[in-house]
């Protein structure tokens, strides 16, 4: 708990040592696949590239989506899908979920109700990756926008 503590202090100049999410990064062994079903789910194709790697910005706050070409995955890095999962704020799980369901990812997590204003589902993509996805009531409340 103290190392979880640490990270969350701020640093001798007054700002968090973790200050934002800035990439999620998934792995591919076909990237360009992965790069065109990701502009067809996203609605936009990357905004950088280069050989290997394609990043998307997306959202409210420009985060990005990485996709790195499996190649250069570390060595022992996991090839089915697991670990920690990252949740993309949305407006309507199940029409997300159908929506990702019809490009021909598999479901994860069914939406699981997490508390008042609070839903969660995850599917895996077409290239072995867990996208989680939620609607979540903090986000809207930062953003000023909750009903």
């Amino acid at each position: 708990m103290a190392r979880v503590l640490a990270l969350s202090s701020t640093t001798s100049r007054g700002a968090s040592v973790l200050r934002g999410l800035t990439t999620v990064s998934f792995w591919a062994a076909d990237l360009d696949a992965a790069k065109a079903w990701y502009t067809e789910l996203l609605g936009t194709g990357p905004y950088f590239e280069r050989p290997g790697y394609a990043e998307f910005r997306l959202g409210d706050y420009q985060h990005e989506l990485g996709l790195i070409d499996r190649r250069y995955a570390p060595a022992g890095a996991p090839a089915e899908p697991g670990g920690a999962v990252v949740y993309w704020h949305v407006d309507d799980v199940d029409v997300t979920l159908e929506k990702l369901l019809s490009m021909g990812a598999k479901q994860y997590e069914p939406p699981t109700e997490r508390g008042p204003g609070f839903v969660t589902a995850s599917v895996v993509d077409p290239f072995g990756n867990v996208l989680g996805f939620m609607y979540n009531a903090h986000y809207l409340d930062v953003l000023g926008e909750r009903p």
